[in-house]
């Protein structure tokens, strides 16, 4: 069992930064590969990004690319996602996913675990 809980969300203007974190309690972290979600009001759940277990490989979707970072410690059970040049459209609430395949890391029904989420709001 994996507890997974998000922070660093807020409100920011547009082109304003945060930095979200996801930290895993339960055992092996490192066993997992870990995803970020986000869900706007009236609209689905979206892949945003996703991380190796290695952390060696990343993976976006395209809206943010170049704006967004995700990134892992595995010694301190976190996984990071930095958010930069935010846009209103990027308004929404984020959450963190783990899962223990390796594969179909941009599906969501691929993950095993899930967080609450953190809320991030941009103003324009």
């Amino acid at each position: 069992q994996v507890q997974l809980v998000e922070s660093g969300g807020g409100l920011v203007q547009a082109g304003g930064s945060l930095r979200l974190s996801c930290a895993a309690s339960g055992r092996t972290f490192s066993s997992y590969a870990m995803g970020w979600f986000r869900q706007a009001p009236g609209k689905e759940r979206e892949f945003v990004a996703a991380i190796s277990r290695s952390g060696l490989s990343t993976y976006y979707v395209d809206s943010v690319k170049g704006r967004f970072t995700i990134a892992r410690d595995n010694a301190k059970n976190t996984v990071y996602l930095q958010v930069n040049s935010l846009k209103p459209e990027d308004t929404a609430l984020y959450y963190c996913a783990a899962r223990s395949g390796a594969s179909g890391l941009s599906q969501l029904g691929s993950y095993d675990y899930w967080g609450q989420g953190t809320q991030v709001t941009v103003s324009s």
